[in-house]
């Protein structure tokens, strides 16, 4: 037996801090040290930690029913998924226990679309270089990130991976086998980078003239990540799937694909499923949380600090020249692009008591939870600068 310490399998590195209890826009470490928390749970902890509401609805829930499988009729199911369909373009809605269930059902939905309609050699998904959906193998496929795919075997066949924002490499790659693009509307892991509107609406305009279908991920953008519920809301274009996780459990497990009626129309019994996803615990949150952020000033007070936190990014980009060489993002998900490896300012803004994130392309990944106030933002920002004084003089 192997006398290894620690008994998790080796594919993470996190700091040496065990935090123990969380609160509002707080985190509590074992020493009792509190740390003001910029990344929530890599976007997920939309409403901060312990929100009175969230630990409501999720105890409640618990004391009555926890778990039945989809055997049988989850009442908070139908209701939120009759919640999601009056307010986006889709007409059905299937729910997983996390982003990737998500993806892979968005990328069996394209195909079995196509299948459904007699073409069955419409099976190319079209997805693009810094893009992430995902460590399934599919989802990984559907990436291309060399990082993530090599030393797992052979490519799936059907993925195309493409330079992001080449509108020549997509038009060229759009042909006749394409089943479906996808795209997040703003990067996470990639580096934060926002996609153009005049992109998107191509990408439509593509899949319209070819008979493909548009799917957004918006795992990590949408819930009001960017000031609007779904980021691709700020484009006026919207998908035929799109699939959906993080914010939305506001930090309970949960992700759902959404769909129109015609892209989802080779769904039929038995060709999917899951034993998790939608269970009661997840449902009784997953309503707590669109209510909340449904209700009518929420989304206005993420605007309004988002574009605090933008005005003061791009301070920090003057008083660093020649480091911080790009403010990216929307919304409260923002990328500070360095001119080197983005950890040890990470790790300089976590000994000052800030949590930031990292992401491609160099950047410091900021998400922090929506009820974030602009207080909270000066006090990061201020602590950003010193913190990124320190990464520029080892670098």
């Amino acid at each position: 037996m192997s006398a290894n310490p620690n008994p998790l399998l080796p594919v993470y590195s996190p700091p040496e801090q065990v935090f123990v209890r969380g609160e509002g826009m707080h985190l509590f470490d074992k020493s009792g040290d509190r740390y003001l928390d910029f990344i929530a749970g890599i976007a997920v902890n939309a409403f901060g930690h312990a929100h009175p509401k969230m630990v409501a609805a999720l105890t409640e829930q618990a004391g009555k029913l926890w778990h039945l499988s989809n055997m049988f009729r989850v009442e908070g199911q139908e209701t939120l998924a009759a919640k999601y369909v009056a307010s986006t373009f889709a007409d059905v809605v299937f729910f997983t226990n996390s982003g990737t269930e998500a993806i892979e059902g968005c990328l069996k939905m394209a195909r079995k679309y196509h299948s459904a309609n007699g073409n069955p050699e419409k099976i190319d998904i079209i997805g693009f270089s810094g893009s992430f959906h995902g460590r399934s193998y599919a989802a990984i496929n559907a990436a291309g990130n060399p990082s993530y795919v090599d030393g797992f075997g052979p490519r799936l066949p059907g993925f195309i991976n493409l330079p992001y924002g080449d509108r020549t490499a997509l038009d060229a790659a759009v042909g006749p086998t394409t089943a479906a693009i996808i795209i997040e509307p703003v990067q996470g892991e990639g580096g934060c980078r926002a996609v153009p509107d005049e992109d998107m609406r191509h990408m439509r305009e593509l899949c319209d003239k070819h008979g493909a279908l548009l799917i957004f991920d918006e795992v990590q953008s949408g819930a009001g990540r960017t000031g609007k519920m779904w980021a691709h809301e700020w484009s006026g274009v919207t998908p035929d799937i799109m699939a959906i996780a993080k914010g939305v459990g506001g930090g309970f497990p949960m992700g759902a694909f959404l769909a129109t009626r015609e892209a989802a129309k080779g769904m039929v019994r038995g060709t999917h499923g899951t034993t998790f996803g939608g269970n009661p615990l997840a449902m009784a949150v997953g309503n707590t949380a669109y209510d909340m952020l449904h209700e009518p000033a929420f989304l206005q007070h993420v605007r309004d600090v988002a574009n605090h936190l933008g005005q003061a990014l791009e301070g920090l980009k003057d008083r660093h020249p020649g480091y911080v060489l790009e403010i990216r993002g929307k919304g409260l998900l923002r990328g500070i692009k360095l001119a080197s490896d983005p950890k040890p300012a990470q790790a300089a803004a976590r000994d000052r008591k800030l949590l930031v994130g990292v992401a491609g392309e160099n950047c410091v990944r900021l998400a922090p939870p929506l009820i974030v106030e602009t207080a909270h933002v000066t006090e990061a920002v201020a602590i950003l600068d010193a913190a990124l004084s320190d990464a520029k003089a080892k670098a």
